[in-house]
């Protein structure tokens, strides 16, 4: 009966609130608010996770109910389609850090959950070189580690000594450098399944503070000037290829404001597809299958979507 269901469902939400409080729990919540793209349908549960024990028990009530778990970091690599996503959507709130400095090396743990512009920051005020690329990267080290983000010539793979990830069982596995099998804008972590990070520990440097600042800025400035930062975006849409450039030949295509709805081929830069005001998933998806077409006509090449897509169709 549908009183007993509602009973039912009222004695699961008591049970997740008391894991994470009250306000840590939204239901029915706009991805939308949750993606640098500005665009996603609802979540059933979205709830932020503030500790390692947090993340333990949801998983717990997850597993117990057989609710899907699906995990956000700052929504930068992410499209979530119109229909949103079933079940908990997680996003870390775990942003605690160490520096252990030796003789010739200096290495820093930190949560996954911790923005890489944090972690840069960090690092130019405690004289620690060797992060400044990570500084005009937008996410997070979970997401940068699961997609080996990199940019100005070095990836996570370069910095990377060791990571934490916890199974949906709660258990708490170490992978070393080789076992997270970095590639182009990929690792272990894509297709390792119910697997949630929870740190890595990256090496580093002394540096000299004036001069990482400088790189810093030297970074920030190419990314304001090349990059159409004005706009909601997920970043790069498209991945690139050994021996081509992707945006490349979707300018040679002509594609450059080539639109579905508000999604639009930047005309900053073809390689990212942007959202002028109330673009929709679909919107997106559409506009990228005609990309993908026109280049596949033009060049004989199949290109690949750099971000990820999840969730459900209208």
């Amino acid at each position: 009966r549908s009183s007993d269901l509602m009973a039912k469902m009222e004695d699961f939400e008591k049970r997740l609130q008391d894991i994470v409080t009250a306000k840590n729990v939204l239901i029915n919540e706009p991805m939308s608010k949750h993606t640098s793209f500005k665009i996603g349908g609802p979540a059933d549960y979205f709830i932020i996770i503030n500790s390692v024990q947090e993340l333990k028990d949801v998983l717990k009530l997850a597993n117990k109910n057989n609710i899907p778990i699906t995990l956000v970091g700052n929504g930068t690599n992410l499209l979530v389609r119109d229909g949103g996503i079933r079940g908990f959507v997680i996003k870390l709130n775990l942003n605690n850090f160490k520096i252990k400095r030796s003789s010739n090396e200096i290495q820093i743990t930190a949560e996954s959950g911790m923005t890489l512009a944090t972690l840069s920051l960090i690092a130019g005020k405690e004289e620690i070189a060797g992060l400044e690329f990570l500084s005009g990267i937008p996410g997070t080290i979970g997401g940068a580690l699961r997609m080996n983000a990199g940019a100005y010539g070095s990836e996570m793979k370069d910095i990377v000594v060791k990571s934490r990830y916890m199974t949906h069982d709660g258990k708490i596995k170490t992978l070393n450098l080789e076992e997270h099998k970095f590639e182009y804008r990929n690792s272990i972590f894509s297709k390792l399944k119910d697997t949630i990070i929870i740190d890595t520990t990256i090496k580093a440097q002394k540096g000299n503070k004036k001069e990482i600042d400088e790189k810093v800025k030297e970074y920030s400035n190419l990314r304001k000037e090349k990059q159409p930062l004005e706009y909601p975006n997920a970043g790069s849409t498209f991945k690139r290829k050994e021996g081509y450039i992707t945006a490349k030949l979707i300018d040679e295509c002509g594609l450059k404001g080539a639109s579905v709805g508000d999604a639009e081929v930047s005309t900053k830069h073809a390689g990212f597809v942007v959202n002028k005001g109330k673009a929709t998933a679909n919107d997106v998806l559409k506009l990228v299958e005609y990309v993908k077409k026109e280049v596949k006509k033009k060049f004989e090449l199949d290109i690949e979507l750099e971000i990820i897509v999840l969730g459900d169709e209208k």
